[in-house]
C-alpha cells in the first residue's frame, strides 16, 4: 500500500511529472495539447475504416452495427498498449532525474500512465456518447462503463509499474512487451465477439482459452457489455476483472519494491 500511497503523499510532485510528460509529448507542435483530443479520434477512425469498411469477414457481418461494436472495444485496448509501451522505458528515459534526486520512483511510470488516461477518457467519452445516441438499449446502462474504465486504469497502472521496474534491471522486458502486443491484439476480442467465431461450434474449448486465459478479455467484455449491449457485465467477467486488478496492483508493488534499491544504479 505504501507504493501507491506515495501518489497522494507526493501528489504535487506527481502532478508536476504528469504536466511535464503531457507537455513533452506534444512539444513543438502547433496544436499542442489539442493533439490529446485529435489523436484518439483519428486512431478510432483508422480502425473503423480498416476493419468495418475495408475488411469485412463473416464475424463482422453477423454483428449489427459492427462499427459501434468495434469502437466499444478499442479504448481499453489502445490505452493498455500505449501505456505499457510508454511506461516500459520511463525509468530509463528519466535516468538523469532519478540519479540526481531521491524521490518515490514509482511516480515516473505512473505519471506516464496518467498521461495516457487523457486519451483513454476522450475515446471512452466519444464511444459512450455514440452508443447512447445510436443504441436505445444502451441508454440505461452505458454509464457503467465509467467505473469499469476507472477500474481498468488501476489494472493497467499495476502492470505498467511492474513492466517499468523489471525493464530497469532487465532491458529485454521492453522488447518482450513490444513483441507480445501484436499477437495479443488478435487474441483479444476487440475486432470480433467470442460467440460469432466460426470455431465456437467445433472447438468450444478454444473460446474458453481466449476468454479466460487472456487477461484482457474479461475487462473488454465487461466494458463493452453496457456500452454496446446495454447490460451489466457478466458475473464471471466482473469477478475476474476485480481479482486481476488487485493482482496487477500487487504485482506492480512487489516488483517495484524488489528492484527499487537497484534502479538508480541500473539506469
Amino acid at each position: 500500500m505504501r507504493v501507491y500511497a506515495d501518489l497522494y503523499r507526493y501528489r504535487e510532485l506527481f502532478g508536476s511529472l504528469f504536466r511535464r510528460d503531457l507537455r513533452a509529448k506534444y512539444k513543438g507542435s502547433v496544436l499542442g495539447l489539442a493533439w490529446s483530443l485529435a489523436l484518439p479520434v483519428l486512431l478510432m477512425l483508422v480502425y473503423l475504416v480498416v476493419f468495418s469498411v475495408l475488411w469485412k469477414a463473416t464475424p463482422t457481418k453477423a454483428v449489427d452495427r459492427y462499427w459501434l461494436f468495434l469502437l466499444s472495444g478499442l479504448p481499453p485496448w489502445v490505452f493498455f498498449a500505449t501505456s505499457l509501451q510508454s511506461a516500459s522505458r520511463s525509468l530509463i528515459e528519466n535516468a538523469n532525474l532519478i540519479r540526481k534526486v531521491r524521490f518515490p520512483r514509482q511516480l515516473v511510470p505512473l505519471s506516464i500512465v496518467a498521461t495516457q488516461v487523457v486519451a483513454f477518457a476522450v475515446m471512452l467519452a466519444i464511444v459512450l456518447a455514440l452508443c447512447v445516441a445510436v443504441l436505445p438499449r444502451a441508454r440505461g446502462a452505458a454509464w457503467l462503463a465509467l467505473p469499469l474504465g476507472a477500474l481498468f486504469v488501476l489494472f493497467v497502472a499495476g502492470l505498467a509499474l511492474a513492466v517499468a521496474s523489471a525493464n530497469a534491471v532487465f532491458r529485454d522486458v521492453e522488447f518482450v512487451v513490444a513483441a507480445a502486443l501484436l499477437p495479443l491484439f488478435f487474441l483479444t476480442p476487440v475486432l470480433y465477439g467470442l460467440e460469432g467465431l466460426p470455431v465456437a461450434a467445433t472447438h468450444p474449448w478454444l473460446i474458453d482459452v481466449i476468454h479466460w486465459a487472456n487477461p484482457l478479455t474479461p475487462p473488454i467484455q465487461a466494458i463493452r457489455a453496457p456500452l454496446f449491449f446495454g447490460a451489466a457485465p457478466a458475473a464471471g467477467d466482473a469477478v475476474y476483472f476485480l481479482v486481476e486488478t488487485a493482482a496487477a496492483l500487487l504485482l506492480g508493488a512487489w516488483v517495484f519494491t524488489r528492484v527499487d534499491d537497484r534502479i538508480a544504479a541500473e539506469v
